[in-house]
């Protein structure tokens, strides 16, 4: 393997702590010539479905790159440590179903291997900080040159953790989907996209009974925020192909008190 420019960085780490500048330290002492590019550090803490979202969506717009992403609740346990071959990037991270959805938007899982090598990781490794000592000296000496199976033994990417698929479901002149994530701007995106609501006969211009647990009420589905007035709830297809609950001027999860995890259902009225 030639190696790679590029690493990204994606956890729950925040930047209230030194985490993150670990993290790049441990990697420029190692790959000094790599960029790193950080995804996010905000994702929810210990929230894996969320950090998996964010990771699924951003990868397909990043360069060939070790991709690290670290929301470990089970850190120190005898949960594993790996590297997924997909696309042209390589994936690290803890075994928890963190990485297998963006293995899949990349094209899929060409081969997995647990991060099990000494010579890969830091002299001393803390039980509560495998991103520093594990994942990111991993990436690191990926980045450099090393090829994916020194760094362990190979692994059945069958056996790999995986979650739960979110809710989404065609039935009739109804769609039932679950939120997957709420964005910085209050942008609620569903489970669902383009083809769902194809399947119960709805486009661009058409309204849409929008049920959530607190309430409901008629939506335009549109192609932009200016297609409504400010203030009013739009249903758009996001720039991520997610079927989104948006608010013009304003947050559509603070109007609906939607988070993630949710189910949401639209339904439209049949014609006669």
């Amino acid at each position: 393997m030639a190696g790679f420019d590029w690493i990204s960085l994606c956890t729950d780490y925040g930047c209230a702590d030194g985490f993150v500048a670990a993290c790049h330290g441990v990697i420029a002492r190692i790959a000094s010539h790599a960029r790193v590019l950080d995804v996010t550090h905000a994702i929810t803490p210990g929230d894996v479905r969320h950090g998996s979202a964010v990771l699924a969506d951003t990868v397909p717009w990043l360069p060939p790159a070790v991709h690290v992403a670290v929301v470990d609740p089970g850190v120190g346990t005898a949960r594993r440590g790996v590297a997924l071959l997909s696309g042209d990037a390589v994936l690290v991270g803890p075994d928890n179903g963190l990485l297998v959805p963006a293995a899949q938007s990349l094209g899929g899982i060409r081969a997995a291997y647990e991060l099990v090598e000494p010579s890969y990781r830091l002299s001393a490794v803390s039980a509560t900080f495998h991103g520093r000592d594990v994942f990111a000296p991993a990436a690191a000496h990926l980045a450099c040159g090393v090829s994916p199976d020194a760094l362990g033994p190979a692994i059945d990417p069958t056996s790999l953790v995986t979650l739960p698929a979110p809710v989404c479901q065609v039935d009739g002149n109804r769609i039932r989907a679950e939120v997957v994530t709420v964005d910085h701007f209050g942008n609620v995106a569903l489970a669902a996209g383009a083809a769902e609501l194809a399947a119960i006969g709805l486009w661009a211009g058409a309204s849409v009974t929008l049920r959530w647990p607190a309430g409901e009420q008629r939506v335009l589905v549109g192609v932009t925020f200016g297609d409504v007035a400010q203030g009013e709830l739009i249903l758009l297809i996001d720039s991520a192909g997610h079927l989104a609950v948006s608010r013009r001027a304003g947050s559509a999860a603070h109007h609906t008190g939607l988070q993630p995890g949710a189910v949401v259902e639209l339904i439209t009225i049949p014609t006669e």
